[in-house]
């Protein structure tokens, strides 16, 4: 009856994204199996491919949705709410926080935690998801389905804790995440109804749109814990293994610039260089401009200069 307890308590705070008041440092730090099942079931969606077919509106949708996720992830993620890299007011904040949870990867409040501590600890053994230390397999993916990295410490983000709204939507980024491949489903019934020659249905803008999307969306964003601390050039003599990747810098619109995010992290611009492509910092400016964000912090020329290898 107890272990029908427990059973029952941890499927509750996984689908609540419940943050318990637990010694964190007491937590094992081992992939627990019954969070990690539901993951891997979405990652052999892809399967659903055979039964639902091809169209090219349901590829192109897939881009669609995939790169709108990966830009919420860096610009709002990661730029805004792990290194408060802009300002905005709480309106916009919680667009962003929206925004963010539809890419399926946990609330602002756990992203931003943990993503602090990344930068805290980084490339030791405090390190979430240091590939030199804990090997590429858990930074890519092992460090997700832990059971001490479910929870998340408060303390790093007492600046974001004050807003109760933020505390809501992170609490409830599955609920955020599930109405978001409903609207995806009712698009392919809509595109199905006024454009039958287009060849899709609610059905294949599902598994395209979403499954195969956010699986995408999983591995590219994880790529930069993993890929970007072993595969790259060092431009600065940062304290860790962090690396710049040209590859990674396209496919995540910046992020990949990882070395110089490292060697400068409160700045909203990572590419620091011209032919360094930084879409998520042009994006970030033009918001700017339209005065849906406000003080975009650069990157002072001595710090460009500085450390360099």
């Amino acid at each position: 009856m107890e272990n029908m307890h427990k059973m029952f308590k941890s499927i509750y705070e996984w689908l609540t994204n419940k943050n318990s008041p637990v010694d964190i440092e007491k937590v094992a730090n081992k992939v627990e199996g019954m969070r990690s099942a539901p993951f891997l079931l979405f990652q052999l969606s892809f399967i659903l491919v055979y039964f639902v077919g091809f169209s090219w509106v349901a590829l192109i949708a897939a881009l669609f949705f995939c790169y709108i996720r990966i830009f919420a992830i860096g610009a709002f993620y990661h730029r805004y709410f792990s290194h408060r890299a802009y300002k905005t007011n709480r309106f916009w904040q919680a667009i962003f926080a929206i925004w963010g949870a539809c890419s399926m990867q946990r609330g602002p409040l756990w992203w931003a935690s943990h993503h602090r501590d990344h930068h805290r600890w980084t490339d030791t053994e405090k390190d979430p998801h240091s590939p030199v230390i804990s090997g590429f397999w858990w930074s890519h993916i092992g460090w997700v389905l832990s059971s001490k990295n479910f929870y998340y410490d408060t303390k790093n983000i007492s600046d974001l804790m004050k807003f109760p709204e933020l505390v809501f939507i992170d609490r409830m980024h599955l609920f955020i995440v599930t109405v978001f491949a409903a609207l995806i489903y009712y698009f392919g019934v809509l595109l199905n109804y006024l454009a039958p020659s287009l060849g899709t249905s609610g059905w294949q803008m599902l598994v395209w749109g979403f499954f195969i999307s956010t699986i995408f969306l999983f591995h590219i964003t994880v790529s930069i814990n993993s890929f970007a601390h072993i595969v790259g050039s060092r431009t600065y003599d940062t304290k860790d293994h962090s690396k710049n990747n040209f590859l990674l810098a396209l496919l995540t619109f910046g992020e990949g610039w990882h070395n110089n995010h490292h060697h400068y992290s409160g700045s909203a611009r990572q590419g620091f260089t011209p032919w360094q492509i930084d879409i998520t910092y042009y994006t970030l400016l033009f918001m700017q401009k339209i005065g849906i964000i406000h003080g975009v912090k650069g990157v002072p020329k001595e710090i460009i200069e500085s450390n360099k290898i």
